[in-house]
C-alpha cells in the first residue's frame, strides 16, 4: 500500500479509537511487545532521557530544580508582603488623582470615587533580618531569614488569563513555551520513571476559584515531550494511563504491532520528531503505571511528616500537594508547579485573604523545613508568586486587579535569604525602586540554574526564540 495513501486513509488516532484502545493501552503494549512477546528483544539504550541542550552549564549552577508555589488569582501585596502605613492612615479618603490618572484599571475603570483602602492586616518584623511579613503568615514568618522578598514586581497584563500567560511564558502571546518547558529543554530530565515537568492543582474555600488553562504548562513550539504533566490528587493520577477493562495481553500485542508498523511507515515518509516523541512517551506512560501510584500514596509517610504539612491522604489539598512536591523533587523531577486557585479577592478581602493564607501557610513552611532537613533546600529553588497584585483602591470591601506592582518571594537554590528587594510608592500603586519585570525574574531564576537566559534559544519561524524575548536582566543582589 502506498504510505501516503495509508497516512490519509487511516491516521493513528483513528486507528486507536477504532481498536478501542487508549494511550495507556498503547504505552503498556509498546513495552510488552518487546519484553513478553518478542522472541529476541532488541537491546535497550542505557537511557532514553532527554540530556538537555545546556552542556556544559553556562554559569556555575546553584540550583538543580524548581518548585513554584503559584497563588492563582492575584494575591494582594498589601495584605501579604508590602506594608503601607500611609495607605492605612488614608483609609477611606479619596485616592490622589495624580496616582491613578491615565492608569489602566480593570473593573474600577471610570469610577470617579476611587478611595484608599488600607491594609486589612497588621505586619510584623520576623527573623534576625527583620523582614516585614503579614500576620496572616505566622508559620512562614518563622522562615523569614530564608526568604528573598521582591516588592517591586510588575507585569504587562491586567486580566487573569493573559497575566498567567505572561508569568508562565514571558510574553502575552499565547502558544509560547512555559518556563518549565524551557527548563526541561535546557537541562534535561533526571528521572527515568516520571515526567521532568509536573503540575499539581488545588483549590480552597475562600474567594473565587481561579480557572487555569492547560496552556499555561504547554511546550508551545518546543517538542511536545517538554509539556508539563498534570497529576491529580483525587481519582486517577494521570488520565488515560491505566489499562481499560477487558484488554488482554494478546489484544495489546495486536495493537502495538500495528502501531509500531504505522509509526515506522509514517516516519519513513515524513521523518517527524514527534513520532519519536510519541514512542518515548508510550514507554514513559508504562513506567508511570508503576511509579505514579506509589508516588501519590502519601499515606506511607510518617505521621510526623503528615502533621508537619497538615496533609490528609487523598484530599487534593495544597498541603498534600506540597508534600507531593517534596516527593517529586526527591525522585528527580526538574520543575514542579503547584497552583492554588483561590486568590481572586474582589470582595470581603479581609476574611478571604486570611482564610486562603491559612490554607497555604503551614504547608509552605513545612516544605521549607522538610527540604532543609533533607539537605535539599540548598539546591531547590522555590518561587512564590501570583500573576499580579491588587489595587490600593477599594472595590467595595475588596481589591481590583493590579499589574503595576506586586510581590513575590524566592528561597533556597542559591538565593540570598533574609533580604528585601525593591519598593513601591507610599500607596503601593507603582513599583518605584529597583523595579523588577517578569523577564528579569525568569532571567535570574535561569541564572541560578546554571543557564544564561540569552543563550537558551530555539529556532522557530526563522528566529532564535528565548524565554525572556529581547529583555531580562539578572538581579545579582538576590543571589547568595
Amino acid at each position: 500500500m502506498n504510505p501516503l495513501f495509508l497516512q490519509n486513509a487511516l491516521n493513528r488516532r483513528a486507528f486507536l479509537c477504532r481498536a478501542g484502545a487508549t494511550v495507556g493501552t498503547a504505552a503498556l503494549a509498546d513495552l510488552l511487545v518487546s519484553r513478553i512477546f518478542a522472541a529476541a528483544p532488541a537491546a535497550k539504550p542505557a537511557s532514553d532521557r532527554w540530556p538537555g541542550v545546556v552542556r556544559p552549564f553556562h554559569v556555575p549552577p546553584k540550583a538543580k530544580r524548581v518548585i513554584q508555589l503559584y497563588m492563582a488569582g492575584g494575591p494582594s501585596h498589601l495584605e501579604t508582603f508590602d506594608y503601607k502605613p500611609q495607605l492605612a492612615k488614608l483609609h477611606g479618603e479619596p485616592m490622589p488623582e495624580s496616582i491613578t490618572a491615565g492608569q489602566p484599571i480593570a473593573q474600577l475603570q471610570g469610577n470617579k470615587a476611587l478611595k484608599c483602602f488600607g491594609p486589612q492586616w497588621e505586619f510584623k518584623k520576623a527573623g534576625q533580618s527583620g523582614q516585614e511579613i503579614s500576620e496572616i503568615f505566622p508559620k512562614l514568618a518563622e522562615h523569614a531569614d530564608e526568604l528573598a522578598i521582591v516588592r517591586s514586581m510588575h507585569t504587562e497584563a491586567i486580566n487573569h488569563d493573559p497575566a498567567h500567560t505572561y508569568m508562565n511564558t514571558g510574553t502575552l502571546i499565547s502558544g509560547r513555551p512555559s518556563f518549565g518547558s524551557w527548563l526541561l529543554y535546557g537541562l534535561g530530565a533526571e528521572s527515568e520513571d516520571l515526567p521532568g515537568f509536573v503540575v499539581l492543582l488545588s483549590t480552597g474555600k475562600f474567594g473565587q476559584s481561579q480557572p487555569v488553562s492547560a496552556r499555561q504548562w504547554a511546550s508551545g513550539f518546543l517538542p511536545t515531550k517538554f509539556t508539563g504533566v498534570e497529576l491529580r490528587s483525587k481519582g486517577d493520577p494521570v488520565l488515560y494511563v491505566n489499562n481499560p477493562r477487558g484488554i488482554a495481553a494478546n489484544q495489546q500485542e495486536d495493537v502495538v504491532r500495528a502501531v509500531q508498523k504505522l509509526n515506522k511507515l509514517q516516519n519513513s515518509v515524513v521523518d517527524d520528531p514527534e513520532i519519536a516523541t510519541r514512542i518515548s512517551q508510550y514507554e514513559m506512560a508504562f513506567r508511570m503505571q508503576a511509579s505514579v501510584p506509589e508516588l501519590m500514596d502519601i499515606s506511607k509517610e510518617p505521621a510526623s511528616v503528615l502533621d508537619l504539612y497538615g496533609a490528609k491522604p487523598g484530599d487534593g489539598s495544597f498541603a498534600s500537594n506540597a508534600l507531593l512536591a517534596r516527593r517529586l523533587a526527591e525522585r528527580g523531577v526538574r520543575f514542579i508547579q503547584l497552583y492554588h486557585r483561590d486568590w481572586d479577592h474582589h470582595g470581603s478581602i479581609k476574611d478571604h485573604v486570611r482564610g486562603t493564607a491559612a490554607e497555604v501557610d503551614q504547608p509552605m513552611a513545612a516544605l521549607l523545613t522538610d527540604l532543609k532537613q533533607r539537605g535539599m533546600l540548598k539546591d531547590t529553588l522555590i518561587l512564590w508568586n501570583g500573576e499580579f497584585g491588587r489595587t490600593p483602591m477599594a472595590q467595595g470591601n475588596g481589591r481590583d486587579h493590579h499589574q503595576k506592582a506586586f510581590s513575590v518571594w524566592l528561597a533556597g537554590g542559591g538565593v540570598k535569604g533574609g533580604t528585601t528587594y525593591g519598593a513601591t510608592d507610599e500607596f503601593g500603586y507603582h513599583a518605584t525602586v529597583d523595579r523588577m519585570h517578569v523577564n528579569d525574574l525568569h532571567a535570574t531564576m535561569l541564572h541560578l540554574l546554571g543557564i544564561d537566559h540569552t543563550r537558551l534559544n530555539f529556532k522557530f519561524q526563522g528566529l532564535d526564540m528565548r524565554l525572556t524575548n529581547v529583555a531580562g536582566e539578572v538581579v545579582k543582589s538576590l543571589i547568595a
